[in-house]
């Protein structure tokens, strides 16, 4: 049985490569559902279907355990798709998110006013700040959609990307002190971003995802122990282009 990921383009490979580096001995299959890019702009329902096709994918691929590796699945679709995958088509699966684990991180450090970047969706969803409210209430959140980010990324325009980000930012610097990356894409600016904004602390999921999984797969070993350990690694699109092939060979040598 393997680990699967699911995200609707290119951000979730990022995670996937994080995590195969921490734990290369498990067997992992990936889809990205690229056609239909991006999910940010798209309703509560679309959003659903779409990411429970794709599990359903993932599953008759012998996935064990999938992470979600999309923002906007976690905060629009997690809750439900967790209900009807275990009260009616596998129970002995499990989905998992990237939201909570994000919001721990936060938790085990000293910042108070952090910026949250993401998605239309995940941003209206509110998902973010439910879940600080039932840990602390010391932290103030301040949350900015950008739908800009996703489309730029994707076409490999992360300078144009940054260059608008900055100006959105701009006016946060000097009283927030970290700064969420609240959608796997872009974990693709976080580099630049360092070097733009030096006294503020970056969360990427690509930094916290790997970890939190490990020790997730530690205190579940009736999912662990079933987990098989071939070090394959399986990647599906559901529509292919030479940018994904690019990102695929220097990601995995693939």
């Amino acid at each position: 049985m393997k680990i699967g990921f699911f995200d609707s383009g290119l951000g979730g490979l990022t995670l996937l490569k994080a995590v195969r580096d921490l734990l290369p001995q498990y067997d992992y299959i990936y889809f990205g559902d690229t056609i239909n890019l991006p999910y940010g702009n798209k309703s509560e329902d679309e959003i659903y279907q779409l990411a429970f096709h794709g599990i359903q994918k993932l599953f008759a691929m012998d996935a064990e355990l999938v992470i979600i590796a999309c923002n906007t699945v976690s905060a629009e679709s997690l809750r439900r798709l967790q209900d009807t995958i275990f009260n009616h088509t596998h129970p002995e699966r499990r989905v998992l998110g990237v939201i909570i684990p994000t919001v721990e991180a936060v938790l085990e450090t000293e910042a108070r006013n952090v910026l949250l970047i993401g998605t239309k969706r995940t941003i209206e969803s509110n998902k973010y700040e439910y879940e600080l409210k039932k840990m602390t209430n010391t932290i103030r959140l301040h949350a900015h959609a950008t739908p800009y980010l996703v489309p730029l990324i994707e076409e490999h325009k992360s300078d144009e990307a940054i260059n608008i980000l900055r100006k959105d930012i701009e006016e946060k610097v000097g009283y927030v002190e970290a700064l969420i990356l609240g959608c796997t894409h872009y974990t693709l600016l976080k580099d630049a971003l360092r070097v733009i904004y030096p006294e503020i602390r970056i969360f990427s999921q690509d930094e916290i995802i790997p970890e939190k999984l490990k020790n997730y797969l530690s205190r579940h070993s009736e999912i662990e122990s079933i987990l098989t350990r071939n070090k394959s690694l399986t990647i599906l699109l559901s529509k292919e282009s030479e940018r994904y092939n690019e990102i695929k060979k220097v990601f995995f040598g693939i």
